[in-house]
Order: structure tokens, then C-alpha cells, then sequence
């Protein structure tokens, strides 16, 4: 980490940001997508249940990626240089994970709850600049992704049949836990994009759950992915007395993520139990993605697949599959 002025200012102004993610929106409308997408040409089939894997078939994988603060890929705001090329290289990568092309991403964004778990279904997201304090550059990025109302249904139905209510919002727009990220794995946004939101509550059980009955959504050509962190504590970035217990928690997470699955599951639904669990995640939204990815990921064994400092502290991301 840098000890300069700058860089210190900037990190303030990263936590602030982040820290205020929830209270100030700005929604930026984007262009439609482009013919090809419209009219289905390289995007999902019509009809998702029909689907049987990327372009040359076969199950997709599952991910839990951190996707850092604010705008930090797209506007000098103080990241240590390392730790900014680090992060930013993991999520390039990001779009080697699958063995073929995905026909559609579903995304898990902490930065969405809703009473019952709730898809967007527009065509053509905007985007929603869910962060304040940040340099004027970061409220005209985008990432014109399509939307796919044909997978948002889909979702609605898997969830449907695991007795899960559901509900779809067809004006939300994509939050910076899935612009953000995903505009460094795919930068030219051809991919047909959903977002699901979390339950509030936040229960890590009943988000397994979701990810279960979601995992069918593998075999038809869509990733899915977890976006959140793995350490999410405001006041505690910047104290580097937090760092054991950062760091012991980090360790039970990477250890328990890529453990025999019934006992990843059974350690992550009792995460406050782990060591260091309520300092990395005094409110646990930036976790729970990790619950759904999980939950689809099924017999899969896990893998640490990132760590590495973010702001600090210790994060890290898995893949399943």
C-alpha cells in the first residue's frame, strides 16, 4: 500500500463512495443494442429453455468475483498501482473461464436487494450510477450490454418451480457491482445481460437455495456470476489493526469455498460463526453473492481462483465448474 498523500486522500474517497453506494442513484440511459442483438444474431436463442450450452455446448462455469470500489478501473482515485493491476488483470481473465462463448450472463450484484429475489427484464438497461465522491469521468462511462427479457423469464420460472416467489422490474438499470466489473471481463458488452437482485434478509440459506434452483441456467449457456467482496467493513479498510482478523477470515473462506460441497454449503450458511466473519462483513450483502454461486456451482468443487489485496485487505474470488 502507498503511504503518500494523494493516495490516501484518494482511498478516503473510495471508502466514502462506497460507503454511500445505497444512497445517492443516477440512472444514465444507453443505446439500444445493436441489430445483431435485436434480432438474436449472436445473442441467446428465443426460447432459453431450449438452450444447450455455449457455442459448442457443454455446462458453464460459475464465479465469485470482487469487484472493488466505486469506479476504481475507470478514474484516478488514489488505488495502490499493485493492487489496481492485480484486481484488473483477474478480471480480464474472467472471460477465459468458460470453454465456450456464453450466450448470456446472469448477474448477482450486492448492490441490489429486493423483498423477493427480482430480475431486470428491459431489453436495454441503462446503467445506474450507485456511487458519489468520485471524479466527473465516472458518471459517463458505459457498458451497452442488451438486455434479455427471454432469460429474465426463464429465471422467474427455475425459481417458480423451487416454490421461490419472484418478481421482475423492467426500469432498474445495471449498478456498478455489474458495470464495473464486467466492463474490464467484457469490454465491447456483447453479451445479453440479466441482474438479479438479492433477498433482503439476507440469508445465506435461502440464497443457496436460489443458486440451486438456478443451476439448470448452466447447461443452457448462461454464466453466472457473483458480484461482490469478500471483505466489505467501511471503517475497517483503512485500520490496518483489522488485518489479522481480515486475514483469519479470508483463510476460512478460501478454505471452506473450496472444501467437498456439502460442506461448503453447511460452512457458508453459519459464515458469521467463522473467525473474523461479523469485522470482514458487519452487513453481510457483499457475501451473499457468493450464497448463490454456490448454490448453482452443485457438486462442482470450488477453486480459489484471486487473492490479493483490495484497498488494504485481504479479498479473494472462486470459481466452480
Amino acid at each position: 500500500m502507498s503511504s503518500s498523500g494523494n493516495e490516501q486522500t484518494g482511498r478516503r474517497a473510495v471508502v466514502t463512495g462506497i460507503a454511500g453506494a445505497a444512497a445517492v442513484a443516477s440512472i444514465v440511459a444507453l443505446a439500444a443494442p445493436s441489430e445483431s442483438h435485436a434480432s438474436g444474431g449472436g445473442g441467446p436463442s428465443a426460447d432459453p429453455s431450449k438452450r444447450t450450452g455455449g457455442a459448442g455446448g457443454g455446462r458453464m462455469p460459475v464465479a465469485f468475483l470482487p469487484h472493488g470500489g466505486g469506479p476504481w478501473p475507470f478514474a484516478d482515485i488514489g488505488m495502490d498501482a499493485a493492487e489496481k493491476a492485480a484486481l484488473t488483470d483477474y478480471l480480464v481473465s474472467v472471460a477465459r473461464l468458460p470453454k465456450t462463448a456464453p450466450k448470456a450472463l446472469l448477474v448477482i450484484s450486492a448492490h441490489w436487494e429486493a423483498d423477493v429475489p427480482t430480475v431486470m427484464s428491459s431489453a436495454a438497461p441503462p446503467l445506474l450510477f450507485d456511487y458519489y465522491g468520485f471524479p466527473p469521468e465516472s458518471y459517463h462511462l458505459t457498458w451497452p450490454a442488451p438486455g434479455e427479457p427471454a432469460l429474465a423469464a426463464r429465471v422467474r420460472t427455475l425459481l417458480g418451480a423451487a416454490g421461490i416467489d419472484s418478481a421482475s422490474d423492467s426500469s432498474r438499470g445495471f449498478d456498478h457491482g455489474t458495470f464495473v466489473p464486467l466492463k474490464l471481463t467484457y469490454p465491447d458488452a456483447h453479451i445479453p445481460t440479466v441482474q438479479l437482485s438479492l433477498k433482503t434478509g439476507l440469508d445465506p440459506a435461502e440464497h443457496l437455495a436460489i443458486g440451486r434452483a438456478l443451476a439448470p441456467l448452466r447447461d443452457e449457456g448462461v454464466f453466472i456470476v457473483g458480484s461482490g467482496m469478500s471483505f466489505h467493513n467501511m471503517r475497517a479498510f483503512g485500520d490496518p489493526r483489522a488485518n489479522p482478523l481480515a486475514q483469519q477470515f479470508d483463510a476460512w473462506l478460501a478454505q471452506t469455498s473450496t472444501a467437498e460441497p456439502s460442506k461448503r454449503d453447511a460452512g457458508l450458511a453459519k459464515w458469521a460463526d467463522a473467525p473474523g466473519g461479523r469485522l470482514a462483513h458487519p452487513r453481510e450483502e457483499h457475501l451473499l453473492p457468493l450464497m448463490v454461486i454456490a448454490g448453482a456451482a452443485g457438486a462442482d468443487q470450488g477453486r480459489t481462483a484471486f487473492s490479493g489485496e483490495v484497498l488494504g485487505k485481504r479479498c479473494s474470488g472462486f470459481h466452480f465448474g
